[in-house]
């Protein structure tokens, strides 16, 4: 195990990670030495900047086991206070996760690629981030294994996810600068993300519909999302505008602007205003006209360029399957030609 590792977080979710310590082929004793940015923190929180490949959990554990000593003597309490100039040791042994952030070849369909950022269309079945079930082949492996870069940024400059099964345009920094800019421009709203779904259900109403509802973990099944009542359980503003785009007698392909970003959220939408999207089990939808995951896709995205204030707009062809299911339904779409840029103007309505 090297030393040196990326400055990327253990998952966008916040997620703490269980690992034993003894589990692991190896052992690395690493030496520890408390600085002026450590001074009067907890043991555990100082860990945690000193060997940030590892969760604060699993550092815990390594305490409890007495397996991290400063001056000389086992220190077994998480809530010690360290001082700047202690010196001492911890034993550590490789985990999943310690060894997640790792470089891993493979194909990236790139729509635009300069010095500070890039656009990928990712296919569905791509996990975004590593995560538990997840360790390896995700398309964080993929961006450190493109760019040498990426390891010196936060999760390797990824600003926003699309779900695994879910296909489209994302946008990645390549320098810090430009990822701090993309993420204030995506919390102002000034990013323009749409989708195309094929749900359940022939259309009803006016063909034009905003979803204001916040979003929050469902308080029956917290694995899940739902629209919830803020006043009663935890939930975030959400509003998704659905247009509906081809109606027909066992479903419709509708588009959907976000104008936030929650998780699951035009998912969630579509399912409380009665139509699921195909193949999405967890919300209410089933498998049909051959989807066997949920028919969402990334299909433009919109944004001024951080460095070059350039305006810039891409779209995305369909995935082959959502093809197939709009084929096997009978519903027409004018599909752009493939990924290209443009003036976006237009492009969040």
């Amino acid at each position: 195990m090297k030393n040196s590792k990326p400055i990327i977080s253990t998952g966008l979710d916040g997620d703490e990670f269980e690992d034993r310590a003894d589990t692991g082929p190896e052992l690395e004793l690493r030496a520890l030495l408390m600085g002026a940015p450590q001074h009067g923190l907890r043991l555990d929180l100082a860990l945690v900047e000193l060997v940030p490949e590892f969760s604060r959990s699993y550092l815990q554990q390594l305490i409890d086991c007495g397996a991290v000593a400063l001056n000389g003597l086992a220190v077994r309490k998480a809530s010690a206070r360290v001082k700047a100039g202690d010196r001492g040791t911890i034993e550590l042994r490789p985990t999943p996760q310690s060894q997640a952030f790792k470089p891993e070849t493979m194909a990236l369909e790139l729509a635009y690629e300069d010095d500070y950022l890039m656009v990928v269309n990712k296919p569905a079945g791509l996990v975004v981030h590593p995560a538990p079930g997840n360790w390896s082949g995700t398309l964080l492996n993929g961006l450190l294994a493109h760019d040498a870069q990426a390891m010196n940024l936060p999760r390797a400059g990824i600003v926003h996810r699309l779900d695994k099964d879910t296909s489209g345009l994302m946008v990645v920094a390549r320098t810090r600068a430009v990822m701090d800019a993309l993420v204030q421009a995506i919390a102002a709203r000034e990013v323009g993300r749409q989708y195309l779904a094929l749900a359940h259900g022939p259309w009803v109403g006016p063909t034009r519909r905003e979803v204001d509802a916040p979003v929050g973990r469902d308080p029956r099944n917290r694995l899940r999302m739902a629209v919830v009542d803020p006043t009663k359980n935890p939930g975030k503003q959400a509003r998704t505008d659905i247009e509906l785009l081809e109606n027909g007698e066992q479903g419709c392909l509708v588009r959907c602007t976000l104008h936030t970003g929650r998780t699951h959220q035009i998912r969630v939408h579509m399912a409380s205003i009665g139509h699921p999207l195909l193949a999405d089990e967890v919300y209410g939808g089933s498998a049909a006209a051959g989807m066997q995951r949920q028919a969402l896709h990334a299909f433009r995205l919109a944004l001024t360029h951080p460095v070059t204030q350039q305006a810039l707009r891409f779209e995305a062809a369909l995935p082959m399957d959502f093809a197939q299911a709009l084929r096997e339904w009978r519903l027409r779409y004018n599909e752009p030609a493939g990924p290209k840029t443009s003036s976006p103007a237009g492009s969040r309505g």
